[in-house]
């Protein structure tokens, strides 16, 4: 049966232990003292107002945290050669544009000395073309000879550029190595070379650096076939790690992989999240929560710790004016996260007690 008490003897109580703290002054039974002790219960308790929301569940899933592939890049070198110096290690954080390692080549070498070729025949060509346009301006030749300078000069010209625009991308217009630069801000994660290592030009195309913005990451979750039906992109979903299991990442998912893999016989989905204090690591267990509506089922909906378990039943204080508090008896339809969904019980805009429920419970049902 609902009851509604004044908890004049709960006021007693919690201010009395409230002065005792406050150095242990006589509670009094006046006016005054009572003005006192109401003020000082509302200093022990935070009320919260019933809210009608969309019914949310959630579905628990195992996963891990890796890289971002849109934050992620894999420098391969240019050509074969030899690693001259290698100025990095596996872990350092690196900028954008700083040098990672220098590598002698005899491409490069080769491209250097087209580069001074190219310069050579461009000087020609220009000191011909200025020769043949003044002595066509005299007379002395033809309109055919003057147009075939021109062409041969643009020609060179352009010959030159683009050995320039070669060894731009070697660092050097006029070096016999290279240098290798990070294209992003980021921590190096995989580094495929020593110094003094020699390779071929063939193997050029495999990455010697992996370079990683680990402010952002993924974590790919794993659902199982039964769960399939509850995700959908846009979900909002939660990540912690056993590293750190009280540090909650908020995130949602962007991509649900439709395919079933054959060994595990789950789905992969992923959810994309921001590292900026660089916590996560890639490889990390995760344990990930994702929240789904339930149609369009609505219901009262207050924070968990409002709720009180006694004699197999759940309760609430309802706060209906100063030192006014009914115990009330609920049904709860199930909790998601730290708000509980309540099936009857409460209504809209009604204030329950968030703060020391149970002490006011027991206070008012001891």
């Amino acid at each position: 049966m609902n009851r509604v008490k004044y908890a004049a003897i709960l006021l007693l109580m919690l201010a009395a232990a409230f002065l005792a703290g406050c150095g242990g002054s006589e509670v009094k039974n006046d006016p005054d003292s009572q003005e006192v002790l109401a003020d000082a219960f509302n200093k022990l308790i935070c009320l919260d107002t019933v809210k009608v929301e969309e019914v949310r569940n959630e579905i628990l899933l195992t996963g891990k945290i890796t890289f971002d592939e849109n934050h992620i890049a894999k420098i391969s070198p240019m050509t074969g050669g030899i690693v001259e110096s290698m100025n990095v290690e596996l872990g350092d954080f690196v900028r954008k544009g700083q040098i990672l390692a220098v590598i002698r080549s005899i491409e490069t070498a080769e491209y250097s000395n087209q580069f001074t070729t190219a310069s050579s025949n461009y000087e020609i060509a220009k000191k011909s073309a200025e020769l043949t346009k003044e002595m066509y301006q005299n007379g002395l030749a033809s309109e055919k000879d003057y147009l075939t300078s021109q062409q041969e000069l643009i020609k060179a010209q352009g010959e030159l550029q683009r050995i320039k625009e070669i060894l731009s991308m070697y660092g050097d217009e006029s070096a016999k190595r290279y240098t290798v630069k990070s294209p992003i801000d980021g921590i190096i994660v995989e580094r495929n070379a020593t110094k003094n290592m020699i390779f071929r030009t063939e193997d050029a195309q495999n990455a010697i650096f992996t370079i990683a913005d680990l402010r952002y990451v993924w974590a790919l979750g794993n659902v199982s076939e039964s769960d399939i039906p509850d995700v959908q992109p846009g979900y909002q979903a939660r990540v912690t790690t056993v590293s750190y299991p009280d540090k909650v990442y908020d995130g949602k998912i962007s991509r649900i992989m439709s395919v079933i893999d054959t060994a595990s016989k789950v789905m992969k989905v992923r959810i994309e999240l921001t590292n900026p204090d660089y916590l996560l690591k890639p490889e990390m267990f995760a344990n990930i929560t994702v929240y789904y509506n339930e149609g369009h089922k609505v219901m009262a909906c207050i924070p968990s710790e409002s709720l009180i378990f006694d004699k197999n039943r759940y309760f609430v204080m309802v706060f209906h004016g100063k030192g006014k508090i009914e115990t009330r008896e609920v049904d709860v339809y199930h909790p998601v996260g730290d708000r509980t969904y309540i099936e009857s019980g409460l209504k809209a805009g009604e204030l329950v007690v968030s703060k020391n429920a149970l002490v006011v419970y027991n206070a008012l049902n001891g």
